[in-house]
């Protein structure tokens, strides 16, 4: 691995991790047991700046500092997490690979593509998810019934999708304006 994809690894992880222990979360006001946080921010920067595999690298090393720093209310909180945000980029890459050589110069169509997929892909992805393991006792999930689960799924939907319909947009813009500015990303 090159030296400056280990930098970036290095400074994006502390970044994402700091970020993650900021006082700047908020419950969602309709579900209060999901954090609204900016920490995620950071992990699209550089996935969009890097290869993918560097965001992955920083993604399961956020996770980690997660387990230990911030697992929330479920001990595995973090692994949900990690679903969430390895399928938004997955969505972004997708639509990223589709595009790219149609609208090679055209950053605005790529990050509206990339926003789509990505909130798709994670509101897609975390349904399931969320269906699957919150049936099960704790550690996994609540020991939730059917019904229970059922009526929460639309929360847990609308908040990974607003939460990626911030995420994304400002990670594009943040790093439109660092490889407009910087040399390094170049």
């Amino acid at each position: 691995m090159e030296i400056k994809n280990i930098a970036a690894i290095v400074i994006f992880t502390a970044l994402a991790v700091v970020l993650n222990l900021s006082p700047l979360k908020f419950p969602a006001p309709y579900a209060p047991f999901l954090i609204y946080q900016i920490w995620e921010i950071p992990i699209v920067i550089v996935f969009l700046l890097y290869k993918a595999r560097v965001g992955v690298v920083v993604a399961l090393i956020n996770t980690l500092a997660l387990f230990i720093f911030f697992p929330g209310a479920l001990i595995t909180g973090p692994a949900y997490n990690l679903a969430a945000v390895l399928s938004m980029l997955l969505g972004m890459g997708i639509a990223r690979s589709l595009l790219e050589g149609h609208f090679p110069k055209n950053e605005g169509v790529l990050a509206a593509a990339a926003t789509g997929f990505g909130i798709g892909l994670r509101a897609f992805v975390m349904g399931l998810v969320n269906y699957a393991f919150l049936r099960f006792p704790s550690p996994v999930g609540y020991s939730l019934p059917d019904p229970v689960i059922i009526a929460y799924i639309p929360l847990i939907l609308m908040f990974n999708v607003t939460l990626a319909l911030y995420t994304i947009p400002l990670g594009y813009t943040v790093a439109r304006v660092l490889r407009t500015n910087l040399n390094v990303f170049n």
